[in-house]
């Protein structure tokens, strides 16, 4: 019996299953994949039983040892948050960044400061110029950074975007700021390059951003235009607890939508995800509970951590300690992102021996839902 070919292992394992991300690490390597309003597709088969595709994919199996040991040179570790050098909690100095970031600016602040000082030529972002449309797009200017301030909470494929950049060798040094999947899929990258036609090498950078789920491009976009009408939409948000509601922002009103509304949107295959902190990135940030305006900042690599060192030192950001609460509660709210995960795919595999795209961890990760 001949073997499936990549394109259609991953179209059957991941896409065909509610699996696929819509990171697009596996658009714009060939001329099979292509992307639709956030959804990956496949257009036709190709005859490679091995290809760039089925390894890239964050839902592929993979051994997060051999992950992590290409991204930072040591196992993984096992701790709730990953690899982490040093944890703050930062700002942007400027206030117009912070006007227009969705909370402290610093994702907004690095990527326009590694820009300035060389460190990348350009970098991959989502554009959030238009909340109901979201899309990917390459930055090489300042301008065009802050353009892209803010979150949108909906699944794009920037990762096209990525994997085009490199095609086109424009690009020396890349940027990436992407979430846990696609951070992953940049990982994957560094172990699995068949025939050595991907230039990872021209990734220098990538911040990732924390991420308990995201949005279904399609169906939430078609939802939110039908709840905003004649307006534009300058910031979404989703409060920390114990708000429960998506926060609308447009030129001219205020909407408040219950989560529970918006909950049917929020992609399959974020159950399946147990990164809620993008682990394998240089830097990682998210929100700071309780304290408004600044940022919770990761740093997991020596790049990381000299890049936002320049910064504070050149005044581009301000740093503190993260209060001791803060990281207790982040490292909690990691574990338990884990279990579900982990318990969510043994109920959808229905062999607690199986743990899907996992499985060559499978003795730690069960030890983790024993715990």
């Amino acid at each position: 019996m001949t073997d499936l070919s990549a394109s259609l292992k991953l179209k059957n394992s991941v896409i065909d299953n509610s699996f696929c991300t819509s990171c697009g690490a596996c658009v714009g390597l060939c001329p099979y994949f292509a992307t639709y309003r956030g959804k990956v597709i496949l257009m036709d088969n190709c005859d490679l039983t091995q290809g760039r595709c089925f390894s890239f994919c964050p839902r592929t199996p993979a051994d997060l040892n051999d992950i992590n040991k290409a991204v930072f040179g040591v196992p993984y570790s096992w701790e709730p948050l990953g690899n982490v050098l040093r944890v703050l909690q930062g700002r942007s100095t400027e206030a117009p960044i912070r006007k227009r970031a969705q909370y402290g600016g610093v994702v907004t602040a690095l990527n326009s400061f590694a820009l300035e000082k060389g460190v990348i030529d350009s970098v991959v972002l989502t554009s959030s110029k238009d909340k109901l449309h979201t899309k990917a797009v390459i930055a090489t200017t300042r301008k065009e950074v802050l353009d892209c301030s803010g979150s949108s909470y909906i699944a794009v494929p920037i990762l096209e975007v990525f994997n085009r950049a490199v095609a086109a060798g424009n690009n020396s040094r890349i940027g990436v700021t992407g979430t846990p999947c696609q951070i992953l899929a940049l990982a994957k990258m560094k172990i699995a390059t068949p025939d050595n036609k991907t230039s990872i090498n021209k990734l220098k950078l990538t911040i990732g951003l924390f991420c308990t789920w995201a949005l279904s491009y399609d169906s939430f976009s078609e939802f939110l235009a039908t709840r905003v009408k004649n307006t534009t939409i300058t910031r979404v948000d989703i409060p920390p607890p114990p708000a429960s509601s998506f926060e609308v922002k447009t030129t001219s009103q205020a909407i408040s939508i219950p989560l529970n509304e918006i909950r049917q949107y929020i992609k399959t295959s974020c159950s399946y995800c147990i990164d809620m902190t993008a682990e394998f990135a240089d830097i990682s940030v998210g929100t700071v509970e309780g304290v408004n305006d600044w940022n919770t900042i990761l740093i997991r690599s020596q790049m990381g951590l000299e890049l936002v060192e320049k910064a504070v030192a050149e005044k581009v950001i301000e740093i503190q300690e993260l209060p001791k609460r803060n990281f207790n509660h982040l490292k909690d709210a990691s574990i338990l992102k884990k279990k579900r995960a982990l318990k969510n795919i043994i109920d959808r595999t229905g062999n607690e021996k199986d743990l899907y795209y996992l499985n060559n961890n499978y003795k730690k990760l069960i030890k983790l839902i024993e715990a």
